[in-house]
């Protein structure tokens, strides 16, 4: 899947939004990416997880994780594609924890993945919750990088597309100086 046909899915499906929006890092944008109007679709999400799963499919990654909870489709669909299990970060009393039952066994290759990555900080969460739990991680990937390449890991990385959209802090906001209310669409208030 290339990077024009994962933003042609995303647009179809109205997972492409234009406006003014708070990230769920605090940044304000003109663009958000609301995938789970895309991965409704388990025909798009089985596409989109196996493209991520083709650009690690020789990193013998034994589990994949992703933050809840918009990588939990994400985290699924790789892991169908990969022959692997997938599993959920939560956070708990501020930390990103494995709950529910989930563990993983000292040294276990772990692949960490998200829907859309902005700074990565989900993602670095996720990595240190498989780190102090022993596990190994080798690569991060993403169905969308709006990083503009800014996000680093000492690890393989990957994503579908790439989308430039301007951020700002809050307090640099242009479009609120302009008077806009910003909205929060995604999952985390």
């Amino acid at each position: 899947m290339t990077d024009r046909e994962t933003l042609d899915l995303y647009e179809a499906t109205g997972a492409l939004l234009h406006g003014h929006f708070r990230l769920t890092s605090g940044l304000h944008s003109d663009v958000y990416l609301q995938s789970a109007l895309v991965l409704q679709h388990p025909s798009h999400a089985a596409s989109l997880g196996g493209a991520l799963a083709s650009r690690f499919r020789g990193d013998a990654a034994q589990t994949v994780l992703a933050p809840a909870i918009g990588g939990i489709l994400v985290a699924h669909e790789v892991a169908r594609a990969l022959g692997a299990r997938a599993l959920f970060t939560e956070r708990e009393d501020g930390v990103m924890r494995l709950r529910r039952g989930f563990a993983l066994a000292q040294g276990e290759r772990c692949l960490v993945v998200e829907d859309v990555m902005t700074t990565g900080g989900s993602i670095r969460e996720v990595v240190g919750c498989v780190e102090a739990l022993g596990g190994v991680v080798v690569g991060v990937g993403a169905l969308i990088d709006r990083s503009g390449g800014a996000a680093h890991f000492p690890v393989k990385r990957a994503s579908l597309a790439t989308v430039k959209a301007t951020t700002w802090k809050a307090e640099d906001c242009p479009l609120c100086r302009a008077g806009s209310q910003a909205v929060k669409p995604g999952s985390r208030g």
